[in-house]
């Protein structure tokens, strides 16, 4: 077998491409070979890249093409705050991977507001992956045809689709029309996986159905209809993935005390900013940074960043009532995952750990609920603490002491 300097030498000289790497040598070898090449080419240093705690092989096999080595995100946690969720029950430490300076501080501080208040609850009162393809029809006539069948055939496109996989289940078929494309939105519970993949296999085998038995013609397995990694109102509405509340509410005293303002003020920030100004932008969050949570924890324990999109499609409400701040925030499309995926790799398998929550629960489908739930209430942490700064004026003061 060729050293990583002869096999940067082949690609090089053109005789070999860095995804063809792979096959001449172990993984190991091949990510040298390519650190070698990409280093030469470039100027570029991999000393950090190339010292990575996980398994090569692993992932290349689940996780990335044309691995290199691996790039570090600092870690923190933030917490313990009891959850009452309907999975989760306890305290929870919340692992947080982010480059922003004052995040993990900012979650941390509503965290313990949230602790001293006797906890946060919270549910998941939905779940379902989507995968929406699009077929095409002559008309109108012929996709009155393909809507009627599917409504009639659900065991059939079932069957078919459950055919794919051991765990997950096809729980509707939602048909759309526009013109002559006919948009069939399928859901699905993947329990504890985030499910994607597994959605998307089960609605080829189901589409192959549709095409064989009605005039439609598949044109593409997403449809841009499921919606994925984009912001969409249907998913707002309809929900993708887990869609999640958590709630507290805090003493007055403790807000006057804890946040250095009112419940009244926080409330009225919350409406001007979070409400108005966020209706006035057109903007399908209704929240102040709920994507911030939910990137950090995806990135300490493995779920897919790019889902971060469908994360921030969030509401936050606040009310002043006499005995103090009722405060929520609702994540209607949040995409998360126990098991499969990035939630494989090593350092991901524990930020997990430090939730207790990694691998699949029991019953299935409980730890990532539990997951969404604990999520939910640090982003309802973050969100406390930053409508306190912002009506407490110490926004910009907090980034000053922290140095960020």
């Amino acid at each position: 077998m060729d050293d990583p300097e002869t096999l940067a030498e082949r690609v090089r000289a053109g005789d070999l491409r860095l995804h063809e790497l792979d096959d001449h040598a172990d993984p190991e070898t091949a990510a040298a070979a390519r650190r070698a090449v990409v280093a030469r080419e470039t100027g570029a240093e991999f000393d950090a890249v190339a010292d990575y705690a996980f398994d090569a092989a692993q992932a290349s096999e689940s996780a990335v093409e044309n691995l290199v080595g691996g790039t570090q995100v600092p870690m923190g946690v933030a917490g313990p705050v009891p959850v009452d969720g309907g999975a989760a029950d306890g305290d929870y430490y919340l692992p947080m991977a982010t480059t922003e300076g004052a995040l993990v501080a900012s979650v941390n501080r509503g965290l313990s507001v949230i602790r001293g208040a006797g906890g946060a609850t919270a549910r998941v009162t939905k779940s379902g992956m989507t995968r929406a393809p699009v077929f095409s029809v002559d008309g109108v006539a012929e996709a009155s045809e393909v809507v009627e069948w599917v409504g009639d055939n659900a065991d059939a496109l079932r069957e078919a689709a459950e055919s794919t996989t051991s765990h997950g289940e096809l729980l509707e078929v939602d048909p759309y029309v526009v013109g002559d494309s006919v948009y069939l939105r399928f859901v699905y519970d993947t329990k504890d996986a985030m499910g994607m993949n597994m959605a998307t296999i089960a609605t080829r085998e189901a589409a192959e159905v549709v095409e064989a038995e009605t005039p439609a013609s598949l044109v593409a397995l997403s449809g841009n209809l499921c919606s994925d990694k984009k912001p969409a109102a249907i998913n707002a509405v309809e929900g993708r993935g887990r869609t999640v509340t958590a709630d507290v509410l805090i003493p007055r005293d403790t807000v006057e005390e804890r946040l250095h303002t009112t419940p009244e003020a926080i409330e009225e920030a919350n409406t001007r900013k979070n409400l108005v100004g966020s209706a006035k932008a057109g903007s399908l969050g209704f929240n102040a940074h709920a994507a911030n949570t939910v990137a950090a924890v995806f990135l300490a324990t493995g779920q897919d960043a790019a889902q971060v999109v469908e994360g921030a499609n969030a509401i936050t409400t606040a009310e002043a009532r006499e005995d103090g701040l009722y405060a929520s925030v609702s994540l209607a499309s949040l995409e998360v995952g126990t098991v499969g995926g990035g939630t494989k790799l090593p350092t991901q398998a524990e930020g997990l750990d430090v939730l207790g929550l990694g691998g699949g629960g029991d019953p299935a489908g409980s730890n990532a609920d539990a997951l969404a739930e604990v999520i939910a209430a640090g982003a309802l942490a973050g969100e406390l603490s930053l409508l306190a700064a912002l009506a407490s004026r110490h926004l910009s003061s907090a980034h000053e002491d922290l140095g960020r």
